[in-house]
């Protein structure tokens, strides 16, 4: 339970809604700082737009159209940033960009690729190269017609939901409430203090905080709540377009990505996923349907299958898609007519007119997280005198990252030396979602049988108990589609089986008032 308001408790310093990569950012930092932190998110951690993403840390190439240059350099120097503080989640990836005799001339394509290696102060990613695809295995799996000149250049890749749960968990690690599965009903401000009615979804239990500011990071919620929060100033000043995805088997050998350009100016991505299989996405789509189940609409999957199509040799369909999903992401609205060409640049609100301040984060993208976190305590800071004013997260590693930014390979070496029983494969997959902590899931253990329960996919008892314990995990598909995406490799009964499992762990925690911090 959270510390009850009243006078015999300190209140919060700060209440976070949203449980997404702005809102467990911004609890980070604040935390970092010094400031009393809760978070409370009304499902699972990166239950929405933080777990739809393209996986990726980039700068954007495409927003240097929309001459979006501040915006790209803010993501380009933060590529480099955040490979450093979490290289087991986080990795450099090369994005194959064709030139398709129909679409941008060559020229465009190397001017802005020449800006793209030098607005960012790039250091270790290597520099843009010019290919020609009739000699390179990338133009293997693509149309002979196609197989002609192309641009190599670097961003990265990031498992986008542990991203966000790493964040809470350092959060957390350092002093902060984070709640999950706990909505808060309503708000009332009280001179210099907001007042939260929280309800606890799981059981139905309600209780008040108190807090000095208030946070409404909610993402695509984020008009609505601020609606509620202050009715009498609220505005819309968001604009809500789905990104849709699909994974289908793997349609290339080699480990680079591609960049597609279509007709009508939007960019469709194909990256190596999870191994077996190819990541294909975005859509850019207005979204004005229910925000509770964000879904892949048929004509998405179809038109990302012809886009797709249309450059490589094998044609997809439908029917080939495993897995579709898709996110909503709250934009500023800019009063632009196409969906894609709307900023990504995010816009920080305050409003403290009425004594306790409120903060409302606006816009934004999963590779500007930490910059948005920072300037939001940047802005917070006048209304705390003795919090420390200095930004502290662009050198502490996450949890699992205090390695080199280059030395995974290394890591994953040391744990086949000191775990001789194990498949190197499944090291690997354990090394790349939690760095350094593996040995907390693998301990003393000689081999698999003494992870305890095998669930399918690799997942173990052992690891379960972890995601349970450390990181908020409480259903299955917490586990197998956000902390992983192990629910690629398991059957529908194996998730079954885990869901099973899961409760009854649940049930005997209570019993016993344990539970992830």
């Amino acid at each position: 339970m959270l510390r009850e308001a009243g006078p015999s408790r300190e209140p919060f310093d700060l209440a976070i809604i949203g449980g997404g990569v702005n809102g467990c950012g911004i609890a980070r930092d604040a935390v970092g700082r010094g400031l009393r932190v809760a978070l409370f998110e009304k499902n699972d951690l990166a239950s929405g737009t933080s777990s739809a993403s393209t996986k990726l840390i980039h700068g954007g190439l495409r927003y240097l159209e929309y001459y979006e240059f501040r915006l790209v350099r803010e993501a380009l120097i933060e590529r480099e940033v955040l490979w450093a503080l979490a290289p087991h989640i986080i990795k450099p990836m090369r994005f194959i960009l064709p030139h398709h005799p129909a679409m941008r001339p060559a020229w465009i394509l190397r001017l802005g690729l020449f800006l793209y290696d030098h607005l960012g102060g790039r250091k270790a990613l290597p520099p843009t190269r010019s290919l020609a695809l009739a000699d390179d295995p990338a133009g293997a799996p693509l149309k002979p017609e196609l197989r002609g000149r192309a641009f190599e250049y670097s961003d990265c890749w990031v498992d986008d939901a542990r991203l966000v749960v790493l964040n809470a968990r350092d959060a957390a690690d350092r002093g902060a409430v984070i709640r999950t599965r706990h909505k808060v009903e309503r708000t009332e401000r009280r001179a210099d203090l907001w007042v939260l009615h929280v309800t606890d979804l799981r059981d139905g239990t309600s209780e008040t905080i108190e807090a000095r500011a208030l946070v409404n990071a909610s993402g695509p919620w984020v008009d609505f709540v601020d609606k509620t929060l202050r009715p009498e100033k609220s505005r819309p000043r968001t604009r809500l377009v789905r990104g849709a995805h699909i994974v289908v088997p793997r349609l290339f050998e080699h480990d680079r990505a591609y960049i597609l350009q279509n007709a009508d100016k939007r960019i469709v991505f194909a990256i190596p996923y999870e191994g077996r299989f190819t990541l294909i996405g975005t859509t850019d789509f207005d979204h004005r349907e229910s925000l509770d189940e964000v879904k892949a609409s048929p004509e998405e999957i179809s038109y990302l299958c012809e886009a797709i199509s249309g450059y490589f040799s094998k044609a997809i369909w439908p029917s080939d898609v495993v897995w579709s999903f898709a996110g909503v992401r709250s934009l500023l609205d800019d009063g632009v007519d196409a969906a894609q060409a709307t900023t990504r640049d995010y816009k920080l609100e305050i409003d403290a007119d009425g004594g306790a301040p409120l903060l409302s984060v606006l816009g934004g993208k999963i590779t500007t997280y930490r910059r948005l976190a920072e300037e939001a305590l940047n802005l917070l800071a006048p209304h705390f005198p003795g919090v420390n004013k200095q930004g502290w997260t662009h050198t502490a590693p996450l949890p699992g990252g205090d390695f080199p930014m280059q030395g995974f390979s290394q890591l994953v070496e040391k744990l086949v030396a000191q775990y001789p029983g194990f498949e190197k494969l499944y090291l690997e997959r354990i090394a790349r979602a939690y760095g350094t902590r593996a040995s907390r899931i693998l301990g003393s253990a000689r081999t698999p049988d003494d992870l305890g329960e095998q669930f399918g996919g690799g997942l173990s008892e052992a690891e379960v108990r972890y995601l349970m314990q450390e990181e908020w995990a409480e259903t299955a598909a917490d586990v197998v589609w956000r902390r992983s995406k192990l629910g690629l490799a398991m059957t529908p009964e194996q998730i079954m089986r885990l869901d099973e499992w899961m409760a009854q762990q649940k049930s005997e925690a209570a019993s016993a008032g344990t539970g992830a911090a």
